[in-house]
């Protein structure tokens, strides 16, 4: 299925294809501080509508995760990493995506603080 999310301005726009069974709720101090609820996809899923360059990026810590944001109005649709075999992987911030009943999905709690 083809998503559609964008920031709150609407500068950062995009389409994900996928399919979305559960979204994952991460502790760590970052995403807590966001309330993201992420869905893990590989990078080649996504396109970004327009080009990523209105994306600002923020990285801590080991910066394995780049944490991307509008630079206008401050949302973080999306992350990018790689997943643990290297893969390029983007993971979405389900609350960006239009007309997802975010009740509907199963939500799995990962221990990010601990990592």
């Amino acid at each position: 299925m083809r998503y559609t999310g964008s920031c709150h301005c609407g500068k950062v726009a995009f389409e994900v294809e996928g399919e979305l069974k559960e979204v994952l709720d991460c502790n760590c101090s970052i995403c807590q501080k966001k309330g993201a609820l992420l869905w893990f996809v590989p990078r080649t899923a996504v396109k970004m509508l327009p080009p990523d360059a209105n994306l600002k990026t923020y990285t801590f810590g080991p910066a394995r995760i780049k944490h991307r944001f509008c630079p206008e109005c401050g949302i973080h649709p999306l992350g990018e990493g790689a997943m643990p075999d290297g893969t390029p992987m983007s993971a979405i911030n389900v609350r960006c995506l239009d007309g997802v009943d975010l009740a509907a999905l199963p939500v799995r709690h990962f221990d990010g603080r601990s990592m």
